[in-house]
């Protein structure tokens, strides 16, 4: 799957959540995005570091592990904004590429 898509993923299920008490931590686990939990870990670090998600611990040892902890995981405004945006964008392509489509 594709980085983008993955990210994607991730803050729609969080936005979707809003709604809940409690967000259903299994739908982005690194087991249903089929991605490894090297990956899912650095996803949910860019992720936190860019301002889209709060709620998450992340805790790096020396020997280079890194454990994150997303029970209190929520999106935020930033985050609400990137899916706004990206929902656009994807239009926008999906409306070039039809027309493209369209042209000999």
């Amino acid at each position: 799957m594709d980085n983008f898509k993955i990210i994607y993923k991730i803050l729609s299920v969080l936005e979707k959540s809003m709604d809940l008490e409690n967000v259903d931590i299994e739908r982005i686990s690194s087991n249903n995005l089929g991605i490894s939990q090297q990956r899912w870990n650095k996803y949910m670090e860019m992720l936190w570091d860019a301002g889209y998600i709060k709620g998450v611990s992340i805790k790096k040892y020396t020997d280079g592990e890194m454990r994150v902890d997303i029970e209190n995981i929520r999106i935020t405004l930033k985050g609400l904004e990137y899916l706004s945006e990206n929902s656009i964008m994807q239009r926008m392509y999906n409306v070039t590429k039809g027309i493209t489509d369209l042209i000999p």
